[in-house]
């Protein structure tokens, strides 16, 4: 989608902040507007609108991703878990949220 920005990150047309993941499908880096540290977002490099309108194998490996993400944000952030979220609002291109957490965040994200 021509004015979409995540479009444009996956393009490689607007520069990533610290890449997790990039294989051509999926590609994962650092949100610009970090609710904590490591606020990290795993996007489709095709455009689709929401979760539901991804096709199967691609919606797979987006998780699989978001799945290998999480664990490196874990051991690199001293996290306890890693909440993911997909909230389908702000940039209209799917986008996994995952944020580490330590069972003592007293904040709700």
């Amino acid at each position: 989608m021509e004015d979409c920005i995540f479009c444009k990150i996956a393009a490689g047309e607007v520069p990533k902040r610290k890449i997790h993941h990039e294989d051509g499908e999926i590609v994962s880096f650092l949100d610009l507007d970090q609710r904590i540290p490591g606020h990290t977002l795993v996007i489709p490099t095709s455009h689709h609108r929401w979760f539901y309108d991804i096709p199967d194998e691609l919606s797979n490996k987006l998780y699989r991703a978001a799945r290998v993400v999480a664990q490196e944000l874990k051991k690199e952030y001293g996290a306890d878990y890693v909440q993911l979220s997909i909230v389908g609002e702000g940039v209209a291109h799917v986008h996994v949220h995952l944020l580490p957490r330590k069972l003592s965040d007293s904040v709700s994200l």
